[in-house]
């Protein structure tokens, strides 16, 4: 039986925007202003990703203990929420729409590796449209559109773009049934 020899994986698709030394500074920034557990102000937070290239809306709130890896590959829309411990690694590009919830603990990314071959990194943009409710330690991978007013139970892994105004749950995600805004 063959193996993938991880001594020769590469980086693939990724290729860094800048240098290494502005990722260093990114990295201390981060640490004291963005995954800092205390309860600093969401204005903070998005001041400092705002000045690493993050393009950030209006009435957003970004809670304690967030990671993003890269901010220059971040979008995020109006009163939009990221909840607490919520890991955004986006080595592509990431976009969050408007009156979107992302809770607590959940990670979001936009790289994988080919397992196949190679384990060198792939990268595929994430899109999560307007409306969108990512309910608490849910998983979404690389590649992946949610459609406009979307929510995924608690715990699911989403490996699939997903149509609007649906229910979504389970590993792997299944549709559930449709979501209706009540007026």
């Amino acid at each position: 039986m063959k193996i993938i020899d991880l001594s020769k994986a590469g980086n693939g698709s990724f290729h860094r925007k800048w240098p290494i030394w502005y990722e260093a500074v990114w990295m201390i920034i981060n640490y004291f202003f963005i995954s800092n557990p205390l309860q600093i102000s969401s204005k903070i937070r998005i001041f400092f990703l705002k000045l690493f290239g993050a393009k950030i809306g209006e009435n957003v709130i970004i809670r304690p203990r967030t990671r993003i890896r890269f901010p220059w590959n971040l979008e995020i829309g109006n009163n939009t929420w990221i909840g607490e411990g919520v890991w955004i690694s986006n080595k592509g590009k990431m976009t969050i729409g408007n009156n979107v919830v992302i809770s607590q603990d959940s990670f979001l990314t936009t790289g994988s590796h080919d397992i196949y071959k190679t384990m060198d990194v792939i990268i595929k943009p994430v899109y999560i449209s307007d409306g969108v409710w990512i309910t608490s330690k849910c998983i979404i991978l690389q590649g992946v559109t949610i459609g406009m007013n979307t929510v995924i139970t608690p715990g699911s892994v989403v490996n699939k773009t997903l149509p609007a105004a649906s229910i979504y749950g389970g590993n792997p995600v299944k549709y559930i049934k449709q979501r209706e805004i009540l007026e």
